[in-house]
């Protein structure tokens, strides 16, 4: 299956919507190669940015999903082979 390198920053502006972009990252884990989270007290607002190596639906299902005070947008690296990453079945994390 071919993957995306792809960043998707997220911004939740509803703290009940905090629980369910958690667990949608939580089903994804195995494709996540890292991310980050702010919670910007002056805005309140939570700023989440996650690295990715995973197939385009799974990019497409953090970024289309439709999550009442959610809005997420991905940037998407050039089409390469995978050379042993996060998402390849040999890696020895996953």
């Amino acid at each position: 299956m071919e993957t995306r390198v792809a960043v998707i920053s997220i911004i939740v502006e509803e703290e009940e919507a905090v629980t369910r972009v958690n667990g949608l990252l939580h089903t994804y884990a195995r494709y996540i190669i890292g991310r980050m989270g702010i919670h910007y007290r002056a805005r309140q607002v939570n700023l989440i940015c996650v690295a990715m190596d995973a197939p385009g639906d799974v990019i497409n299902a953090l970024t289309g999903g439709r999550i009442r005070g959610v809005t997420a947008r991905a940037v998407y690296g050039p089409v390469q082979p995978a050379r042993g990453g996060p998402a390849s079945a040999d890696h020895p994390d996953k």
